[in-house]
């Protein structure tokens, strides 16, 4: 194991090395970075020039120029070694440009990768167990749909339906009668086609979502809810009891009496914080609530632990998860309760959806209202970005799942009497996430590469905006700062891939 993973860091160094001198000359010879001095009428266009042949070492050839970009590189991988990755046409260091473009580009691609991983995972499983229904065809149709849209015209239609549609509407967020009953019953047809089951559970079904659906719709709009909107001190703890018990369901079956009662004790424990918590919530900030997240999963852990029985690792499990969702939707009440200040703030003016930026300018507020602000900014441009890989990884979830469930040990564990349940997520699921790991490990670079294009819509300050100026003025460093980040990204995600197959597959062995 340990001579694998020294082979491959040093095949990677040396790919890294080779790709990078082929990028830096490419740029350098793409245009001339003195081309815009050439045509100024400036009287000191001479020592402009100069100047920057200078900062650019421009009177060098090409090969010394990389190899001196080369040795301050390798110092950003030495602690303390002073990271040198050159200066701009404008003599502005790249690495302080890199590492406030770099934070904005890694909050936007996480958070797309992760919602596009789960939310393709669930389509794409659901699909496969549903395989031929009226819900297989409607998720392959808006999968196809999405795929086939451009980032540039996603955005655009983000932009017009979702941020300024929403904006408008939160003047006087009312749903009408033809809004409410419409949604109602796409909600019914929606929850009927998920669950599926005889003619008669499929109508209790779809009775019961019209119903709760229009009640909720009716109780926001004559609450106006959406200007002031709270958890509060009854739906949260119900949405924690129901964090806990989806837990046990998806995990350790309805029967499992000691994962009820790790979740049950988890979810006390967390019903009775959410109450002692609300005085002090709302002085915490980031380190606070990453202490909260650690305190709940050690919670977690502990209840699986003494109460886990003969499963004492599959309770532990139950319990960490549950603790840290439930306590996320604590976390989640308090930004809640913050929406009213953000949105009345003198800078937002009542309009929260952003349509361009990385942030509200001149924002004055804590850290809650500061994570509001991030949040809206990034709404948009996750979206975009994860409807991208959503399709892929919707179909090739699907595929895995159909071909796993066609298999001689699935109809093996069926006919011993195994649960349902236990068949798809013990026994299929994990076989079918083999070819999973491979499209999460290229699509990592691929989403950082597609962010150029949505942060240029958006006007994100990010990576791809550096990446962009430099290459528009023959610019080589800011370009090769872009380059560098995507291609140890690239290698770092396909090695761990190769781990991973390991890990998902037994008769997998790392050599």
């Amino acid at each position: 194991m340990l001579s694998f993973v020294l082979r491959r860091i040093g095949v990677s160094i040396l790919i890294l090395i080779a790709a990078s001198f082929v990028m830096y000359t490419l740029v350098a010879l793409a245009r001339d970075p003195l081309q815009d001095l050439y045509a100024s009428n400036s009287p000191n266009r001479d020592q402009l020039i100069a100047q920057r042949i200078d900062w650019l070492n421009l009177d060098q050839p090409i090969p010394v120029r990389w190899f001196n970009w080369l040795l301050g590189a390798a110092r950003c991988v030495i602690p303390f070694g002073g990271c040198d990755l050159g200066v701009t046409i404008q003599n502005q260091s790249v690495t302080v440009l890199l590492g406030r473009a770099m934070g904005a580009t890694l909050q936007l691609v996480t958070a797309s990768t992760i919602l596009a991983i789960v939310l393709g995972l669930l389509v794409g499983i659901v699909s496969a167990l549903r395989q031929y229904s009226a819900i297989d065809y409607s998720f392959t149709f808006a999968s196809f749909l999405f795929y086939s849209l451009p980032s540039f015209v996603m955005g655009v239609l983000l932009k017009v339906f979702l941020a300024l549609g929403f904006n408008d509407w939160l003047a006087d967020p009312i749903f009408t009668w033809p809004w409410i009953i419409a949604l109602s019953l796409i909600s019914g047809i929606f929850w009927q086609a998920i669950i599926g089951g005889n003619r008669q559970r499929r109508l209790v079904v779809v009775a019961a979502s019209v119903i709760t659906t229009g009640a909720m719709l009716y109780g926001m709009s004559v609450t106006a809810w959406f200007r002031d909107p709270s958890l509060g001190p009854i739906l949260s703890p119900l949405l924690i009891a129901a964090v806990g018990a989806g837990m046990v369901l998806i995990m350790a079956g309805p029967r499992a009496r000691y994962a009820w009662r790790t979740a049950g004790a988890v979810v006390i424990v967390l019903a009775i914080s959410y109450f002692v918590l609300q005085p002090f919530l709302p002085s915490f900030d980031g380190w606070g609530v990453f202490v909260l997240f650690i305190a709940a999963a050690a919670v977690g852990a502990a209840a699986g632990w003494f109460l886990g029985e003969y499963d004492k690792g599959l309770a532990i499990r139950i319990g960490v998860l549950t603790g840290l969702l439930g306590m996320g939707v604590i976390i989640l009440d308090q930004f809640m309760q913050r929406w009213n200040d953000y949105v009345t703030n003198s800078r937002v003016r009542g309009r929260p959806i952003a349509t361009i930026g990385s942030e509200t300018p001149n924002l004055v507020g804590d850290w809650w209202i500061q994570g509001i602000d991030t949040f809206t900014h990034l709404l948009l441009p996750t979206i975009s970005l994860m409807l991208i890989s959503f399709a892929g990884y919707t179909r090739y979830a699907r595929g895995g799942m159909l071909e796993t469930l066609n298999q001689d040990y699935i109809r093996t564990a069926r006919a011993k009497g195994l649960p349902e349940r236990t068949v798809v997520v013990r026994h299929a699921l994990r076989n079918s996430m083999i070819p999973i790991t491979t499209i999460v490990a290229a699509d990592v670079g691929a989403l950082i590469g597609g962010a150029i294009i949505t942060e240029r819509i958006f006007a994100f300050s990010g990576m791809g905006a550096l990446f962009n100026g430099g290459l528009q003025a023959a610019d080589p460093n800011p370009v090769m700062a872009y380059f560098v980040v995507i291609a140890i990204f690239a290698i770092t995600f396909n090695f761990l891939a190769d781990l991973a197959y390991s890990a998902i597959d037994p008769r997998v062995r790392v050599k």
